[in-house]
C-alpha cells in the first residue's frame, strides 16, 4: 500500500472514536468514522419512511446517497446530501439503526466502496467492526479494542451524559448487549477479528495508554519517530 491507513475495530462503547481521532491527529492522517456514514444512512432511511427491512428499497436509496466527511478531530462535519446531521445521528435509536442497517448487504457495498475510495485517495485511521478483515484487509496496522462489558456501558453512558442525553447504565447496557449480538450475528461482515490484529482489552488502561500502544506499533512498523 502507498498510504497508511490504520484499523481499529471493536464493539460499540470500547472508546473507538476517541481512540481514532487521537491517534490520527498524533500520525497526521485523516480520520474516517465508518460508523457515522452508516449512521448517517439510518437517519436518511428513517427521515425517507424506508423500514429498515425493506431491503430493496435500501438498496436504492444507498445508491443516490451522498456522505461526506468534512474537516477532522472533534469537530469532524457528517454531511448528508449536503446537510450537516453530525448531531443528529448520535442518538441511541441511531446507533441500534445503525446496526441494522449495516447487515444490509447491498448498503454496505456502497459505503465499503466509499471508505475505500477516501482510504486509497488520502490514507486514514478508521474505525470500524469489519475495517481489517473486509474494508482494508490488507494494512498491516490491525487493532482490536475490546473492554469488559460493564466498562463500556459506563463509557457510553458518560458519552451519551456529555451530549445531553440521559439514560440509565441498566439501559445502556441492555441496549449494547442488543447491538453486540446483532453485530456478531450478521451474515454479511460481522464483527470479528483474525490473528493479524493486535488486540487490546482497554478495561483497565487509560485513553493515553491505548492512543500510546497504537501509535507506538504503527511508528515502528513505518520507521518513523517515536
Amino acid at each position: 500500500m502507498t498510504v497508511t491507513i490504520v484499523a481499529i475495530d471493536g464493539p460499540a462503547g470500547v472508546g473507538k472514536s476517541t481512540t481514532s481521532r487521537r491517534v490520527a491527529e498524533i500520525l497526521q492522517l485523516p480520520h474516517i468514522d465508518t460508523g457515522a456514514m452508516y449512521r448517517a444512512m439510518a437517519l436518511k432511511a428513517d427521515r425517507a419512511g424506508v423500514p429498515l427491512t425493506d431491503e430493496e428499497r435500501l438498496a436504492a436509496l444507498a445508491s443516490e446517497t451522498s456522505i461526506e466527511l468534512e474537516g477532522s478531530g472533534p469537530s469532524q462535519r457528517i454531511l448528508l446530501d449536503g446537510d450537516d446531521v453530525s448531531t443528529a445521528i448520535r442518538t441511541p435509536e441511531m446507533s441500534m439503526a445503525a446496526s441494522r442497517i449495516s447487515a444490509v448487504p447491498a448498503v454496505r457495498r456502497v459505503l465499503v466502496r466509499l471508505q475505500q475510495e477516501i482510504g486509497r485517495r488520502s490514507g486514514g485511521v478508521l474505525e470500524g467492526r469489519d475495517i481489517g478483515t473486509k474494508v482494508f484487509p490488507e494494512t498491516p496496522h490491525k487493532f482490536f479494542l475490546t473492554a469488559r462489558p460493564e466498562v463500556r456501558a459506563h463509557r457510553r453512558m458518560h458519552e451519551l451524559q456529555s451530549r445531553g442525553l440521559v439514560q440509565p447504565l441498566e439501559q445502556v447496557l441492555a441496549e449494547m448487549e442488543i447491538r453486540d449480538r446483532q453485530d456478531s450475528t450478521r451474515a454479511d461482515s460481522p464483527l470479528s477479528w483474525d490473528e493479524s490484529y493486535a488486540v487490546l482489552d482497554t478495561s483497565d488502561m487509560t485513553m493515553d495508554q491505548v492512543v500510546e500502544a497504537i501509535v507506538e506499533r504503527v511508528r515502528g512498523w513505518i520507521g518513523g519517530p517515536s
